[in-house]
């Protein structure tokens, strides 16, 4: 699930979920484009093996590490809000930082 979380956020920018959950997401999310960013042949394995979809790992390594070449880390932001209808669960949106 942790997996397919990651590559949804990496291919839309930002996803809704529990805020437990988006804490486990960017912790995973910020390592897969710090590995990224190496752009040696086995960071970009690794990429490939842990992502899912090969254009998303493809869009990770070619876009997403280049743009957040200079930057050392928080790649992502959670955003809180509010409880989830139904079971009051602490719900918070994940996004890729511009």
């Amino acid at each position: 699930m942790l997996r397919a979380m990651v590559t949804f956020l990496m291919e839309n920018g930002k996803i809704e979920t529990t805020v437990t959950r988006a804490k486990e997401v960017r912790s995973m999310a910020e390592k897969m484009i710090t590995i990224a960013k190496g752009g040696d042949l086995h960071s970009k394995r690794q990429v490939y093996a842990y992502i899912t979809k090969e254009t998303v790992a493809k869009k990770v390594i070619d876009e997403l590490a280049p743009k957040y070449k200079d930057v050392k880390g928080g790649y992502t932001r959670i955003i809180r809000t509010g409880p989830r209808r139904g079971d009051a669960a602490e719900t918070a949106m994940i996004e890729l930082v511009k």
